[in-house]
């Protein structure tokens, strides 16, 4: 079934592979946050005893210390195909279109789960707004390759009119019927998953949707490796639509984060004596939320970012930037917004100039999203730590509907979507 307009999102329903209740602790249990927000081995610990079919053993397969990308690729189809084929994943009876609901505190996010059909940038129907690093769209692709599935949901967001109209009116009627599931995760969000499978209903998602561009909220380099392995394949195939969770931000807005850095060769004393050159530096008492009240403060005037490291709980400060140094590192081709972004100077002028990383060098920099995370590791490993302010929503929709993307990295949006909830496989496991 096709629907879409040119120009349009193309949402179509699949048979979502689901885990069966009755053969897992619990939902909760085999859950997990996405692939790249788990980082420390400690947390990909806890998941993996959490429960022995928690999905992250398919999202981050662990085969052993000496083992290769394509060992561990090939354990977790392998893991995928036995789950399938014992009933601890079971696929749904007819293909749905699934509304997917998160609750914390006073937070409600509703949004769409389906294959979307998969479109280049140059076609403007979903709208990047971040670079990607290759080897990590090779690792990826290579997982996806090897699983032939789709093992959690990219967020993509656009923007209707507010009401509860279209496919929102849909997503509206479906939460007053009971859902197929619900659980509450660790981190105290309530998780619900209806499934629309009335092709009238459908029908009337597609007409609305086709009239719209998606912006990637989360989720560039699962896109990425998408549109890389729909060019492997002679079309058309599966292999042409990509798992996505799409939100209307107009009636469901998310909440931006920033992404932190962690300079995991740069000691906190040599990055501060670089940078006080071409920088105000002030240190900051503790705690770590009221140093970041002052980045933010810092931050509404101008470049700002905040260091951590060492053993005392102190932060520093760093803004008020050298402008002749920024007219020098910074590049001019750009729109002034992308230039004056905090990731653009972080990038362009301290990572680049100050500090000569290297920032495709996972061995130099990593990218963590909790923020006291990336705290306690730089004060426990000798690196330094760059905390960093949010961007504004419409700050990143207007620069992608410009073509313009950001230093990669440089926001996440949020509430993710839980893993390990509804699955798409690419090919039938289940024989």
């Amino acid at each position: 079934m096709n629907t879409a307009g040119d120009g349009g999102l193309d949402l179509i329903p699949f048979r979502g592979v689901r885990y069966v209740p009755e053969r897992v602790g619990s939902l909760a249990a085999v859950t997990s946050p996405p692939y790249d927000v788990v980082v420390r081995p400690d947390g990909l610990l806890e998941l993996q005893s959490a429960d022995p079919h928690n999905i992250v053993r398919l999202i981050l397969p662990q085969a052993g210390p000496a083992a290769g990308p394509q060992s561990r690729n090939d354990q977790a189809a392998a893991t995928l195909r036995r789950w399938l084929a014992e009933g601890v994943l079971a696929p749904d009876a007819e293909p749905a279109l699934y509304v997917y609901e998160q609750r914390g505190g006073d937070l409600l996010q509703r949004g769409l789960i389906g294959a979307l059909r998969l479109s280049e940038p140059s076609e403007g129907v979903v709208l990047p707004h971040e670079d990607v690093m290759p080897h990590v769209v090779e690792e990826r692709a290579g997982l996806m390759r090897t699983a032939a599935a789709n093992l959690e949901p990219l967020l993509l967001t656009y923007r209707g009119n507010g009401r509860a109209t279209g496919a929102t009116a849909v997503i509206e009627r479906t939460v007053q019927g009971a859902p197929l599931l619900a659980t509450t995760t660790e981190d105290g969000f309530a998780h619900r998953l209806w499934a629309i499978t009335d092709p009238a209903e459908q029908q009337r998602i597609q007409a609305d949707l086709a009239t719209h561009q998606a912006l990637i909220a989360d989720g560039h380099h699962r896109w990425a490796t998408y549109l890389r392995l729909r060019s492997e394949h002679s079309g058309p195939t599966p292999w042409d639509y990509g798992l996505v969770l799409l939100v209307d931000t107009a009636r469901y807005p998310l909440r931006v984060r920033a992404i932190h850095r962690l300079l995991n060769r740069l000691p906190l004393d040599e990055a501060l004596a670089a940078a006080r050159t071409h920088f105000r530096v002030r240190e900051i008492p503790g705690p770590l939320t009221h140093a970041m009240e002052e980045l933010a403060e810092a931050a509404s005037a101008g470049n700002a970012f905040l260091l951590a490291g060492g053993p005392e709980d102190t932060y520093h400060l760093l803004d008020r930037p050298d402008p002749a140094l920024l007219d020098r590192t910074v590049p001019a081709n750009r729109p002034q917004a992308w230039r004056t972004l905090d990731a653009t100077v972080l990038h362009s002028t301290l990572l680049g100039h100050v500090w000569h990383i290297r920032e495709d060098s996972p061995a130099e920099i990593s990218y963590i999203h909790d923020t006291a995370a990336t705290v306690a590791k730089a004060r426990r490993d000798g690196g330094t730590a760059v905390l960093m302010h949010p961007v504004r929503e419409e700050v990143v929709r207007e620069l992608a509907r410009q073509g313009v993307t950001m230093p990669r990295k440089s926001t996440s949006f949020g509430p993710k979507p839980a893993t390990g909830l509804v699955l798409r496989t690419l090919t039938d496991l289940t024989d």
